[in-house]
């Protein structure tokens, strides 16, 4: 593409380039700030809708929704299409037979490569999502398995009360600890947290109930038998606390997101240099719209990757915790 600017004389004004220049950091400035816009430190519930509703989900604009991020970067790439429309229609005046009319034939080269990269994404995302839900469903059965257990094992009502507050305890400071920003960087060696890592806040509460446990086993309240299995209900609490935090600390690979973003950029980038020749200013639509969908898929694995945060699609971990906390109670 170089190559054929320099074959020929063409000059790009210099008004047009600061021009562009000026408005991508009012671009950037904006995306930034329609990004930050809402995400506060608030427990968020799962969006409910109703999956068979089309006309809904075409028309309404949730504040989760991709459109509504991207409405700078879309505005930024109208823009930008304009300006290349303008540059090879108008001022250069470039033929149809120009060889930047050829550049297509690479765009459809690569689109599969891009759709299988972001197929890629979007499923490893997503099962990352879909198995924070597993864990927390498991939570919910075991902490119920538990509270069963006791009712029928326990007949003093001072114990009772003990396991009955401290169960529900424990998923409730678990929804704490996945929601603490300082535990999501607890693998970087090289951040300096303000936080004591040798008090891990749920396994405070797993002591807890092991401790009551044992000295019932001690005071012969309970017998051999049932310490076995009331032990497996307490250790699963700590096997899936650690799945949890698996997923929370270990995020995609930075070398393999950057790469998507930079190939989607360039990818759209370079669009408007073929499209105007065959669809003159209305490739400036057919941009928009190709960079919208590459793009939202980007950022949908983006949100649900670390399902343990506060954006509308995530896990609605305060919920379940509280759910854990009513069923408990109401065995016990």
């Amino acid at each position: 593409m170089l190559e054929v600017l320099n074959n020929t004389n063409y000059v790009i004004p210099k008004a047009f380039i600061s021009a562009i220049g000026n408005f991508t950091s009012f671009i950037l400035h904006m995306t930034l700030t329609f990004s930050n816009f809402g995400s506060q430190n608030i427990y968020c519930f799962m969006v409910q809708y109703n999956p068979k509703d089309w006309i809904t989900f075409i028309f309404r604009f949730h504040k989760s929704d991709t459109f509504r991020k991207l409405i700078p970067m879309m505005i930024f790439i109208g823009l930008y299409t304009y300006g290349v429309g303008y540059l090879e229609l108008e001022f250069w005046q470039l033929s149809d037979k120009n060889h930047l009319s050829n550049i297509t034939v690479m765009h459809s080269m690569l689109g599969f490569v891009i759709s299988l990269l972001l197929v890629f994404r979007t499923n490893t995302a997503y099962d990352r999502w879909w198995e924070g839900r597993k864990l927390w469903g498991a939570l919910v059965n075991n902490s119920r398995n538990l509270a069963l257990k006791l009712s029928v094992i326990l007949k003093n009502e001072h114990d009772r009360f003990y396991f009955k507050r401290t169960i529900p305890s424990y998923a409730s400071i678990l929804v704490k600890h996945l929601t603490d920003k300082e535990t999501g960087l607890q693998l970087y060696d090289d951040l300096d947290l303000e936080i004591d890592h040798h008090k891990h806040r749920p396994n405070q509460v797993a002591k807890m109930i092991y401790q009551k446990i044992y000295d019932l086993y001690e005071q012969k309240v309970i017998t051999g038998d049932q310490l076995i299995i009331l032990n497996s209900e307490v250790q699963s609490f700590t096997d899936i606390c650690g799945a949890c935090e698996r997923i929370k600390n270990t995020p995609i690979p930075y070398s393999y997101s950057a790469f998507i973003k930079k190939f989607i950029f360039f990818y759209v980038m370079t669009l408007p240099f073929g499209y105007v020749f065959s669809l003159g200013y209305y490739a400036i639509p057919v941009v928009i719209f190709v960079f919208y969908v590459l793009a939202s898929l980007e950022l949908i694995a983006e949100e649900i990757e670390d399902p343990f945060g506060f954006d509308a699609n995530d896990l609605p971990i305060k919920k379940i915790s509280e759910n854990i906390k009513k069923h408990v109670e109401e065995v016990l």
